[in-house]
């Protein structure tokens, strides 16, 4: 609670009222543990710490006013400036004595240290104590605080009854402090250790990048993992920031923060980050223990705050709230940390486990060494800015922020090798099934042409066979007065029978082989002309090689040939026709006539069938060329 600041008329104190520690004045040793502490008001000196305090510890319960005594510091008297833990939910009282010898009346502040919620000040007279005024300083930071006069000439014996703060970072360090000089001494607390505090504010900074990091990449890719990290600094972030902002202020707040909201804060902290943890690593299909592990301690973790919170604001006593929050609670943490490490050193195979064993055992050390320094600043002394507790625990936190990083960085670029994997397996997987659905397209394409083709052979090829028959049965009885009509009949039966044949073959995808193409066109071309004065030859290569070609290809360069064929029989006027055949990387057609070759008056009468072979050789990725040689040469290439 902050005081207002009361002044009379009667008690102005001198401008320039400084005092300095003059002597100590012994009394019994046997009524307490240091005789009490006289101060003479100086000029010279603004503060005054009292050293080796006449002091001790009472029940909180006990009245200073009606019980009272000259012996009372002897009941608990006072060892070392710390306040443990088991007298926290105790007062402190100390006595001490002011002489006055000047001709005005003087002021000080008396300030126990900055953990204590509350001091009371007692006048002793006659084995009495008569409460003094509560005047706190007219500034913001004056919690612990307290202003007592002392007459001209007079000399005051003061008892201070101070109230520590339930936490168990306390100290009592009792200084007596110029009025003059009370703005000057807060703002000297406030901005020392100024490298520390610079190094906090530098870190908070970094975990805000991280918080932003983290945020920017959940709403990215809405990662869970993520938002648990953010929460994991933000929360850790908030601890240290407000610990070095309030550092060194007797303020409410701050007294709010130190003994409450800082475990709070850690502990949200690291509630966070066993959710991160799980999603981190995955740990339900990974990692089963680690699983069951961090579950444990988030289920854990929300429990003991709601105890914490109940036993600070139920109970006077802090040794519940004590035990709970530095002997059960650490120490769990501190068993799932060496749990961790334990496992992860055991299967030190999985490399992001490494990262994270490295972080936290490093962490492990400086939070232990920052811990140490609490303790017993003198049980470890480190040079310059490492030997203040909050920079260790943040350097343990910086470390395991650095591996954390270098884990990420390892797992992102695994998962982006796994992403591409999976990516590339999926596109072989839908192109595998592209091509089994096209290979099943062609597969019942093939069974159509086979179907058709079958059909045309046995139903119209019967037909016309019958047909070219029975003309050549009328044809023999008429013998020689065979009419023009039935002549025509059979010879269109028998071309029909021939181009049916020929689309037979063309359908069949049992003939979609070079060889077979090759046959066809040799058996095709000797009995195209075997009925004519044209003498033949086809020339085949030694071998041929197996050799897949599509139904599309063969019959389009079937077709060609036979156009080619039929405008030698009707427009050459040869004697003897060539083809040669060769199968080296490409098919080669080459057919040549002796005839009277091709000049440009016939290419524009019969420019439809060459524009039909070139349009169709250009349609199955083949060339075509015609040229004069001695008669007409036709060359038709196809690459295989």
């Amino acid at each position: 609670m902050k005081l207002p600041f009361h002044r009379t008329d009667k008690l102005t104190p001198p401008k320039t009222c400084l005092f300095a520690f003059i002597f100590l004045l012994f009394a019994n040793a046997s009524l307490s543990q240091f005789p009490d502490t006289v101060i003479t008001l100086h000029r010279d000196l603004e503060v005054v710490t009292i050293k080796n305090p006449a002091a001790g510890y009472l029940p909180a319960s006990f009245n200073i006013e009606k019980e009272y005594d000259k012996n009372i510091l002897s009941i608990k008297p006072l060892k070392g400036v710390g306040v443990s833990a088991r007298n926290v939910s105790k007062k402190i009282v100390h006595r001490f004595s002011v002489i006055n010898e000047g001709d005005t009346t003087g002021s000080l502040y008396f300030f126990p240290g900055f953990f204590f919620q509350n001091v009371l000040l007692y006048r002793i007279e006659n084995n009495k104590a008569l409460l003094l005024p509560v005047i706190a300083p007219p500034v913001q930071d004056s919690v612990s605080f307290r202003l007592f006069h002392i007459l001209p000439h007079d000399t005051l014996t003061v008892l201070a009854e101070c109230y520590p703060l339930r936490t168990y970072t306390s100290s009592f360090r009792p200084r007596l402090i110029d009025p003059t000089y009370i703005e000057t001494f807060t703002v000297k607390l406030k901005i020392a250790k100024n490298h520390v505090t610079l190094f906090t504010y530098i870190f908070c900074g970094l975990l805000l990048m991280m918080i932003l990091f983290s945020l920017a990449n959940f709403l990215q890719g809405r990662n869970k993992e993520f938002l648990y990290y953010a929460g994991y600094a933000l929360f850790l972030g908030l601890m240290l920031f407000t610990k070095q902002y309030y550092y060194n202020r007797s303020y409410e707040r701050n007294f709010f923060f130190e003994s409450y909201m800082d475990f709070i804060l850690q502990s949200l902290g690291i509630w966070f980050f066993m959710l991160f943890m799980v999603r981190f690593l995955e740990t339900r299909k990974n990692f089963p223990f680690l699983h069951k592990l961090y579950m444990s301690g988030i289920i854990f973790l929300p429990i003991v705050i709601v105890i914490y919170t109940y036993i600070h604001y139920s109970s006077v006593d802090y040794y519940w709230e004590n035990l709970l929050e530095n002997y059960i609670t650490k120490n769990i943490l501190l068993v799932m940390i060496l749990m961790f490490l334990v496992y992860a050193a055991r299967n030190w195979h999985h490399k992001l486990l490494r990262y994270l064993f490295w972080g936290n055992i490093l962490f492990l050390v400086f939070s232990l060494a920052s811990l140490l320094i609490v303790l017993d600043r003198s049980s470890l002394r480190l040079p310059g800015i490492f030997n203040d507790s909050l920079v260790l625990y943040e350097l343990g936190l910086l470390v395991e922020l650095i591996f954390f990083l270098m884990g990420l960085t390892y797992k992102n670029r695994t998962q982006l090798i796994e992403q591409t994997k999976e990516r590339e397996r999926l596109k072989m997987e839908n192109e595998r099934k592209e091509l089994e659905k096209q290979v099943a397209v062609m597969h019942a394409h093939q069974e159509e042409r086979e179907r058709i083709s079958a059909d045309i052979h046995d139903e119209l090829g019967s037909g016309m066979t019958t047909i070219r028959l029975m003309s050549e049965i009328a044809k023999n009885k008429m013998k020689e007065n065979v009419p023009v009509e039935i002549e025509k009949i059979s010879n269109s039966a028998n071309e029909v029978l021939n181009k049916m044949n020929a689309i037979v073959w063309s359908m069949n995808s049992s003939n979609d082989t070079l060889d077979s193409l090759i046959y066809y066109i040799r058996a095709y071309s000797i009995e195209y002309f075997d009925a004519t004065s044209i003498e033949c030859k086809v020339v085949m290569p030694a071998t041929i090689p197996f050799q897949e070609i599509s139904g599309d290809k063969r019959r389009n360069i079937f077709l060609c040939v036979k156009e080619t064929l039929n405008n030698i029989l009707k427009h050459s006027m040869a004697s003897r026709v060539t083809i040669n055949i060769e199968t080296n990387r490409k098919l080669s057609i080459n057919i040549l006539d002796n005839g009277v070759g091709i000049d440009p008056e016939k290419i524009r009468r019969f420019g439809n069938g060459l524009q039909n072979i070139e349009r169709r050789m250009k349609g199955i990725g083949g060339n075509y060329q015609i040229a004069n040689n001695n008669g007409t040469e036709s060359k038709l290439e196809l690459p295989l």
